[in-house]
């Protein structure tokens, strides 16, 4: 169904705009049309900040998911801007970016004992998915892990990194509560979770046979 390919864009310059913690470059470019014509010169802005992983926590014999909550930026000036009176501190699944050289199942292990102190059992891959490609390259690789979820809680994450991290143990039927709510409301979230809810009982009955 998809006619077109990357080498049906012209690419005319490309620079630097801004280079920091994250890049942004400018593009000038032409593609082609659906009507077969070209485009006239356009001009676009792409947020470099790499590629992340997010893993949701799920515990089949206790039921139960972890969660995330911490302040993140965005949301704090999206929310303060239309005074919606929702909180900038999100809940979340765990989630980071891949550094140099690291495979995303590395950022997964990784990731799970920084901000939630627990260990991984094993990964089912949920898919990638492009976070926002209108305006960055990102992509966001999601998996379902298996824990158990003994003794997982309490405020973790990176000093460094300036994290504050509290974690959450919640009952599967809870969270899909909560998604129907709205009170998840990140795109890797509501997606893993709605994953979870189509391969609920599949997920149950592989993890548990294998213990």
């Amino acid at each position: 169904m998809q006619q077109f390919k990357c080498s049906d864009v012209k690419i005319l310059q490309k620079e630097t705009a801004y280079q920091g913690f994250f890049k942004i470059n400018k593009y000038t470019l032409q593609h082609k049309m659906f009507n077969g014509e070209q485009t006239r010169t356009l001009y676009r802005e792409c947020f470099e900040r790499g590629h992340a992983v997010g893993v949701l926590a799920y515990d089949p014999w206790y039921d139960k998911v972890v969660l995330l909550e911490q302040f993140r930026i965005g949301a704090y000036v999206n929310e303060n801007e239309h005074q919606t009176h929702n909180s900038p501190w999100l809940l979340e699944i765990i989630a980071g970016i891949v550094e140099r050289g690291e495979s995303q199942e590395e950022v997964a292990h990784r990731e799970a004992a920084e901000e939630a102190g627990c260990q991984l059992l094993a990964l089912e891959p949920i898919g990638d998915f492009l976070s926002s490609p209108g305006g960055t390259s990102e992509t966001t690789q999601l998996y379902c892990a298996c824990v158990n979820s003994e003794g997982i809680g309490g405020i973790h994450g990176l000093e460094e990194e300036g994290e504050d991290i509290r974690v959450w143990l919640v009952d599967y039927s809870e969270v899909v509560q909560w998604l129907k709510e709205g009170r998840l409301n990140n795109a890797s979230a509501m997606i893993a979770v709605q994953w979870l809810m189509l391969n609920y009982q599949d997920i149950r009955d592989k993890w548990m046979k294998e213990r």
